[in-house]
């Protein structure tokens, strides 16, 4: 697949001179189950263990000026998983809501959850409306939490509310472009995805951001997500200082100096 690498590629000490770093990065935190398991406990063991992790990519984030770092806590699918599962996940969504949101508001995190918040409680919704607030002037880092998320939802969202547009006389159908679809992702006024990140040793995005995921790079690992610290993270980053991104051109192109 192009523009995708694991980590078990041998490893390259030279990185190209004044490549900028990714502005935005999402991540897919996948093994939490089997870390547990390894270590002979229930799956949701690993979910809780998980949350340091979360802890370390926003620090990680924040210290090497990342713009937007979006984390795949939970997909549209997960409803399926067993229901002991899923409902301690809910109990950990709310519990880090609780426990996290005044210290991202501390440190000039902006707090945004994107996704299908309409299955989730009342209890719940009131509480991620209240983070939302609180951390919405921050400018450090936005830090994108998708939970009841899928990239198919997504693309369909934004299909539906440019066809009601289009039916209210707003606009016209010749007036849907890329841009004006962009514009109705959850994800508007973020910058490009550039580098997508998936733990767990699985090769694939599973159905997120779909729509975004056009021209990132992509970078998997078989680090199971609560061993994913910021020196791993380090590790995805300076690989993606290694690549050359064309977005169509050839590398001659890209190579060439632009006036």
């Amino acid at each position: 697949m192009l523009g995708m690498r694991s980590n078990t590629a041998p490893e390259t000490t030279e990185t190209p001179v004044n490549v900028p770093g990714p502005q935005h990065v999402a991540i897919i935190m996948d093994g939490n189950g089997r870390w547990a398991q390894k270590k002979g406990k229930i799956r949701t063991f690993g979910h809780k263990a998980g949350v340091e992790s979360v802890r370390a990519v926003v620090r990680f984030a924040r210290q090497n000026s990342i713009q937007s770092l979006t984390l795949f806590a939970f997909s549209s699918e997960n409803w399926k998983r067993p229901e002991e599962e899923v409902s301690v996940l809910m109990e950990l969504f709310n519990l880090v809501l609780n426990n996290e949101a005044k210290r991202l508001h501390k440190n000039g995190v902006r707090l945004k959850v994107i996704g299908d918040v309409s299955a989730f409680d009342d209890k719940l919704k009131d509480k991620i409306r209240k983070a939302e607030e609180m951390t919405a002037d921050n400018k450090d880092l936005v830090l994108n939490i998708a939970a009841n998320y899928g990239g198919r939802w997504d693309i369909v969202n934004a299909a539906r509310e440019l066809s009601q547009a289009v039916a209210e006389g707003l606009m016209s159908a010749a007036d849907i472009t890329e841009e004006a679809f962009d514009a109705k992702m959850s994800t508007a006024g973020l910058p490009e995805l550039d580098l997508l990140i998936r733990t767990g040793g699985e090769h694939r995005i599973s159905n997120f951001l779909l729509w975004q995921c056009a021209y990132a790079e992509l970078y998997f690992t078989d680090v199971l997500w609560p061993d994913f610290s910021e020196d791993v993270f380090q590790q995805a980053v300076n690989d993606f200082k290694q690549r050359q991104r064309r977005f169509g051109l050839t590398g001659e192109q890209v190579s060439v100096p632009r006036n």
